[in-house]
């Protein structure tokens, strides 16, 4: 029970799934259709990507981009290079792996470097950088990922709807950095030691080669929605066991069950017809603004599935979730990452860390939202 406990309280977004799933079950009693209502594909899906990325970051398959920061020799140079590096990484291997992989490297670049003061402001950039350079892919995000699995759409239509929004985020995201370093746009920063990287393994090529495959049958699977998906969901577990299955004690289950709670949830009150009626009424037409408002509650990953069954518009929920990370850390698992391993490196900073994320990411909010409001209507 301690252990239990313990758990919750440094889980707090699988603490509130699981009240959540729970209450919903007390308000609707659980049936045998509760069980087919479940997104199953989605988790599926989504345990197949966290393995494979898992054996991504262990077989350093990202060492020769770690290594290429080693090139950029001014404070400039380089801000661009690791907050774009997260905006176009994040698209192929999610947002909180993205994050994952270059906030730690940013920590330790400015440091080298000695120039601390840029470190929060920049990683204030790659969590908006996480946040929008994800959007562009049905794969991108764990929202994405669900709603693209639910709408049907293909994924040449999903990435033309959500282009406007990717774009528009990286030219932003260039001039909020031309302006962190406007008063020195030439301020040098070396750091060869930093960026140095370890040298790939010979004996492990085998084992690189296997998650790249992978990864290309996992998306290959997502894009064409082939109904195969648990045949190839038994295939990559299959060979993840015979090849690798250390990789299994190292996947975030805390993730999957807090999805697995949400779903539960969703398809309760759904089965409700007095909740159901409420939230078809009250988000039918308001999308954008509920999925903002919701995603500050319970973050933007499980507000998509509470709203899914309740919205006519797929345009203006995914807007909204994909916008809800410019808020507050609340708003996206990925910015709650972000503070986790920056406060890791500097205890008792969470404030400051805090302080920078609300001027900079409102800021960032605050020329968007009103745009995107308007191409949605």
């Amino acid at each position: 029970m301690r252990k239990l406990l313990t758990l919750m309280k440094k889980e707090a977004m699988l603490a509130v799934s699981l009240l959540a799933a729970l209450g919903s079950l007390l308000i609707t009693p659980p049936t045998a259709a509760l069980l087919t209502a479940i997104d199953w594909k989605t988790l599926a899906t989504l345990l197949m990507l966290l393995c494979v990325l898992d054996g991504f970051k262990t077989e350093k398959l990202f060492q020769p981009v770690i290594r290429l920061a080693g090139r950029f020799n001014t404070v400039l140079t380089m801000s661009l290079f690791l907050v774009f590096a997260v905006f176009l990484s994040s698209m192929f291997v999610t947002n909180d792996v993205s994050l994952l992989i270059f906030v730690p490297l940013t920590m330790m670049i400015f440091r080298a470097g000695g120039k601390e003061r840029y470190t929060v402001p920049v990683l204030v950039l790659e969590n908006i950088a996480a946040v929008r350079g994800s959007l562009l892919t049905p794969f991108g995000s764990p929202q994405n990922l669900f709603l693209f699995g639910q709408s049907g759409m293909d994924a040449l239509s999903f990435m033309g709807m959500m282009l406007p929004l990717w774009l528009g985020s990286a030219v932003l995201l260039a001039a909020f950095i031309a302006w962190m370093c406007r008063k020195d746009l030439r301020q040098p920063i070396r750091m060869e030691e930093a960026t140095a990287g370890e040298a790939w393994e010979s004996d492990r090529r085998g084992k690189r080669a296997l998650y790249l495959g992978l990864f290309v049958l996992i998306v290959t699977t997502i894009v064409t929605r082939t109904p195969l998906w648990p045949y190839v969901t038994a295939l990559v577990v299959a060979l993840l066991l015979i090849f690798d299955r250390a990789v299994f004690r190292r996947v975030d289950y805390v993730l999957l069950l807090t999805f697995l709670c949400f779903f539960v949830f969703s398809s309760s009150i759904a089965a409700n017809e007095g909740i159901s009626a409420f939230l078809m009424q009250s988000v039918k037409g308001n999308e954008y603004w509920w999925s903002l408002g919701l995603s500050q509650l319970i973050s933007n990953v499980p507000a998509s599935i509470v709203l899914w069954p309740f919205t006519d518009s797929l345009k203006a929920l995914i807007y909204g979730l994909d916008t809800a990370g410019l808020i507050t850390i609340i708003g996206s698992l990925a910015s709650v990452i972000n503070i986790r391993l920056y406060t890791r490196e500097y205890p008792g900073q969470g404030k400051r860390f805090m302080l920078w994320f609300e001027i900079i990411s409102l800021a960032f909010f605050a020329i968007v939202v009103g745009p995107q409001w308007l191409m949605v209507r």
